[in-house]
């Protein structure tokens, strides 16, 4: 009996690779579901994706007769590679792929340890058939066995055109109604949803991305002001506390803000952080605010106050342009600027990034070699170990500098080497990613804690500005099991939501100029920190673009998000909004993660946060253009004799098109704003202020030991002013 049925089964499916392969796409189709989509009705897979599928099937059959098994395999591993795609790219992003990823091909080989991380075993059930069927493919060839009965019976000529003409077209209207309706979704999951995974990619291809740009004669920073919600941009009560000082901007890889203060099993996960946050000023309510680009994206915003672009990475978008911000503010202020990086400038495209950007000097794995390597590049150890000695190199020259230090052992998935293994933790952390996460975020603060010695030890630290953040998430919400999500909600005390995983960390200190505080329900993101750090050093912004705010002087805020969360997305009061298909059937979220805590998001907040992203998008791409001598200086290891020195040097002159120099600026000398006395505690030296390195030209007198500006800066800075 059992012989007679699987023999009528196999007639029915095996002579109808139309039925077969139709079988095998409405399994993927809801493996794909199951990833991607909660709550998904049994109906919506068959009723989004099959139109598609059939379609296609129907054009096999027309089109192909003598090697027809050869086009349905091709169009199935097709399709099954954008359903795993689709699978991999939600489980880390949290959004939607579509084509417009494909510039980020070159980097999967460099981060393959995370994306392996994210597959679970049953994902590759996806590909099991194709194996089977390239097995079968090259048996057939054989003109034997069940391979070449295979081919022969796929071969057959199929005679009821009538039949697949009618499927074709009933699939091709479904597929537009599907699609259709839904075109002006701002939420991409619902989107794809309604639409199904194969038409929201069909779509994705022939939707028409651009969008008119607003003139640039709009875009003002009062407009700009107007649409965030201030009023009147109030004098920061610590303008100029830190004027002079050198800046050094620490970027954490991955960290996020619930590990401050945190202690697992009786010990602190981050213990060196932690004393920091109670030295200096402290944003606990900060967001991250990157794109595609994750840690590159975090560096253009922070560097720049503008938005990530609506589609693929700053890196990849913007690096034509010559963009303003904080390395070109204070290059013009005498300082030099450089940036830390142990992995190759190549990626991420930050070559063109640091060049746009007006970086005097980076210093990537050519400087930092392979020594103690994790992941990427050399580890945070040698990063902040070869950093401070270039630091005290350039302290020593007396000039002020900038420098941006980007860490990067604490990466995704946080598999550390044994020896840097350090924090005990119980066996339910064994093998999650929570567990390897905090044992990760220890190490990085151990790193961290001994530079901070090295830089107080050298003298760097009392006369500097340190700003340290969390460049982006750590534990997306849509990368972990329903075991981690557990153990996140026992570590923060309740469930692990959008909020808490885009939270990250701002810490600013100062030796002798700021004092221990906690901003408390001050809302901010990463665009807010040049203008911030702007008031802090007393660097008029009158002239100068950027779409953050002074966090220490202006308390409402208005932060769009652009990844990680569907598009229209904003923080603003006590709340996150993401929107449905429009404002009218979106969510809101509170901060605190209390449910009931969330304030009301209007309408009104909706579109000004979207009309703020266009403005950004806007504003940037209407900037002038890049020249292509303008690169920063490359920096090494030591070359091996004088030879080689004189040869990088004059290279590296010659890459860097010419130091930069300052330029002329009257500024009047105001003591700094003493905050009340309720909120400063009692600091015998806080009227102290640090020596100024290179003071400010007030006059034309002090012209005389300038150097002559060239013809690019004297534009630059009559554009600034």
């Amino acid at each position: 009996m059992r012989p007679a049925l699987l023999g009528r089964v196999y007639r029915i499916f095996g002579s109808r690779p139309f039925i077969f392969f139709s079988v095998i796409m409405v399994f993927k189709s809801y493996l794909a579901w199951l990833v991607i989509f909660e709550d998904t009705p049994f109906w919506s897979p068959l009723v989004s994706e099959i139109p598609f599928i059939w379609a296609i099937f129907c054009l096999i059959e027309w089109f192909s007769s003598k090697r027809k098994l050869t086009a349905y395999l091709i169009v199935n591993l097709a399709l099954t590679g954008i359903f795993f795609s689709v699978i991999m790219y939600y489980k880390y992003y949290g959004v939607i792929v579509t084509w417009r990823a494909l510039e980020q091909v070159n980097q999967v080989t460099a981060v393959k340890n995370s994306v392996f991380s994210l597959i679970d075993p049953y994902f590759l059930f996806i590909f099991s058939d194709i194996v089977v069927f390239i097995y079968l493919l090259i048996d057939g060839r054989r003109k034997r066995g069940a391979g070449y009965r295979l081919l022969r019976i796929c071969n057959r000529p199929n005679e009821r055109r009538g039949v697949l003409t009618l499927i074709f077209a009933l699939s091709v209207v479904i597929c537009v109604m599907n699609i259709l309706p839904h075109t002006a979704s701002m939420n991409e999951r619902v989107q794809a949803s309604e639409m199904g995974i194969l038409n929201y990619e069909a779509y994705s291809l022939i939707a028409d991305e651009e969008y008119e740009l607003i003139e640039k004669s709009e875009i003002t920073q009062a407009a700009i002001d107007e649409l965030k919600g201030i009023e009147n941009a109030s004098r920061s009560p610590y303008q100029g506390w830190a004027r002079g000082k050198n800046l050094i901007v620490i970027q954490l890889e991955s960290l996020q803000d619930f590990l401050i203060g945190l202690e697992v099993e009786g010990r602190e996960v981050t213990p060196n952080l932690n004393a920091l946050v109670r030295q200096g000023f402290y944003f606990p309510d900060f967001y991250h605010m990157v794109g595609q680009g994750n840690t590159s994206d975090a560096e253009f915003v922070v560097n720049t106050s503008f938005y990530v672009p609506p589609q693929g990475a700053a890196t990849m978008r913007y690096v034509d342009r010559r963009l303003p911000g904080l390395p070109r503010l204070l290059k013009r202020r005498g300082y030099e600027t450089m940036t830390f990086h142990t992995n190759t400038v190549e990626f991420w495209n930050r070559t063109e990034l640091y060049a746009a950007l007006g970086w005097d000097r980076y210093y990537d794995d050519r400087f930092f070699g392979t020594e103690d390597a994790v992941f990427f590049g050399a580890s945070d150890d040698v990063l902040y170990r070869k950093t401070a000695e270039e630091l005290a190199r350039v302290r020593e020259e007396g000039k002020p500098f900038y420098a941006q230090i980007v860490s990067m052992t604490a990466h995704h998935p946080f598999t550390l080497p044994k020896d840097k293994v350090s924090l005990e933790l119980s066996g339910k952390y064994d093998g999650t990613f929570v567990g390897d996460y905090l044992q990760a975020q220890h190490y990085a603060d151990e790193a961290l804690g001994r530079f901070v010695d090295d830089l107080k030890a050298r003298g760097i630290w009392r006369d500097s500005l340190v700003v340290l953040y969390g460049d982006h998430v750590g534990l997306p919400i849509y990368s972990l099991d329903k075991r981690e999500q557990e153990l996140l909600a026992e570590l923060i005390g309740h469930e692990y939501g959008y909020a808490d995983m885009i939270n990250v960390p701002l810490v600013i200190l100062s030796d002798g100029a700021l004092y221990p505080k906690r901003f408390d329900g001050r809302i901010g993101g990463q665009v807010d920190i040049l203008p911030t750090i702007a008031a802090l050093m007393d660097i008029p912004l009158q002239g100068h673009i950027h779409f953050g705010q002074n966090l220490l002087a202006d308390r409402d805020n208005l932060i769009p998000q652009r990844y990680y969360l569907p598009s229209g997305t904003l923080i603003t009061g006590r709340s996150l909004f993401i929107p449905g298909e429009s404002y009218e059937d979106g969510t809101l979220y509170p901060l605190s993660g209390v449910p009931g805590d969330e304030s009301a998001v209007t309408e009104d907040a909706f579109e000004r946060a979207l009309r703020l992203l266009h403005l950004s998008d806007s504003y940037i791409r209407q900037l002038p253009e890049r020249s292509p001598e303008d690169a920063p200086q490359a920096m090494v290891s030591e070359p091996k004799d004088e030879t080689d020195a004189s040869e990088s040097e004059e290279a590296a002159a010659s890459e860097a098109g010419g130091e930069a120099v300052a330029t002329a600026e009257e500024a009047a000398e105001e003591a700094p704003e003493v905050p009340e006395v309720s909120e400063m505690p009692d600091l015998a030296n806080v009227s102290e202020m640090p020596v100024v390195h290179v003071p400010d030209v007030a006059d034309a007198t002090d012209m005389q030991d300038v150097t002559e500006v060239s013809e690019t800066e004297s534009a630059e800075a009559e554009e600034a002013a």
